[in-house]
């Protein structure tokens, strides 16, 4: 995940999914950062996080690009330099961006650590049923496992004809139960007759999805000097102990790889590992990353440092 930012309060967000040819990944990257530095310089810019597909669960771009007002940020949409921008990235992509313009004055705006975008396309005359409908899909959701937040944006004439609503989970899992749900699949069925156009797609935001944060509270996710820590704790083990017993002796060794290839496949595994190992041990340490109290955080800090000290003695002997 790539962000860059300025000091400044936000109040718009541009939410851009877009679906990226499989040959097109690396130029498209290349793309994207020469864009960035061009809205870097523009009026009313504060923040843009670009966040690489994660399949499968997120096969597409996603794109978060944050200004001072809406005027702002409609006059990146309709600038000649990002109209010349698009142009250049049109023979990279699968179909159409997804382009939405969020408040974030209200709650639920991405990211988050699994999102789903929905948008909806009204039949003309249908806007009443819809609203009505809207708020008890809102009521049943609420009640979903893992349900963090919710954010419902209507049409922005000229940007977006879509009304939007984001959905945040805790984990895929539970967003994907309540995507496919029976109840959720009879509230679509009933829309049926208001509605023109309909699809959502999930976005995910790098890490975050290691640590889960407290179901249907809306929690943030831990600070990120915890979340390092935590990270730290688990990946100075499994570095020296497959350096120690697999990558030199067997990888090098055995079947004299070159170092850098030894020192890949190590990074492979190690990011396997914590994929797996970091919820499990957040999930273990919630008392320490969610604290209701500073000296429980500061328990936790200190017990953190002494399992570093303790490693460091074991590792120094072993070695």
């Amino acid at each position: 995940m790539n962000v860059m930012e300025r000091p400044a309060s936000t109040n718009v967000t541009i939410v851009t999914q877009t679906r990226v040819r499989a040959e097109a990944f690396e130029p498209f990257a290349t793309w994207q950062d020469e864009t960035s530095a061009i809205i870097a310089k523009f009026p009313g810019f504060i923040q843009q996080t670009v966040m690489p597909p994660s399949p499968p669960a997120q096969a597409d771009w996603v794109i978060l690009q944050r200004f001072t007002s809406s005027d702002a940020a409609l006059g990146w949409l309709k600038s000649e330099a990002r109209l010349k921008r698009i142009e250049g990235a049109a023979p990279m992509l699968l179909g159409t961006d997804d382009i939405h313009i969020v408040n974030d004055s209200g709650g639920g705006v991405l990211p988050a650590p699994v999102s789903a975008v929905i948008s909806t396309r009204i039949k003309p005359g249908g806007e009443a049923a819809y609203r009505a409908w809207e708020m008890r899909i809102a009521a049943a959701q609420s009640r979903a496992p893992g349900f963090q937040g919710y954010r419902f944006e209507p049409p922005v004439p000229g940007v977006q004809d879509d009304w939007l609503a984001i959905l945040r989970f805790d984990t895929e899992a539970n967003l994907e139960r309540w995507l496919a749900s029976p109840e959720r699949q009879k509230l679509l069925e009933e829309a049926s007759a208001f509605t023109e156009e309909f699809h959502a797609r999930i976005a995910r935001t790098g890490f975050d999805q290691w640590f889960p944060t407290t179901a249907n509270t809306g929690a943030p996710p831990p600070a990120a000097w915890k979340q390092n820590m935590l990270v730290l704790l688990l990946l100075y083990p499994i570095v020296f102990l497959f350096g120690s017993l697999v990558q030199a002796p067997v990888l090098i060794g055995l079947f004299g790889l070159p170092f850098a290839i030894a020192l890949f496949i190590g990074n492979t595994v190690s990011v396997l590992l914590l994929s797996v190992l970091v919820p499990r041990a957040s999930e273990r340490l919630a008392w320490w990353l969610q604290p209701s109290h500073r000296v429980i955080e500061i328990a936790g800090t200190i017990l953190v440092v002494a399992l570093y000290a303790a490693m460091l003695l074991a590792f120094w002997w072993l070695s």
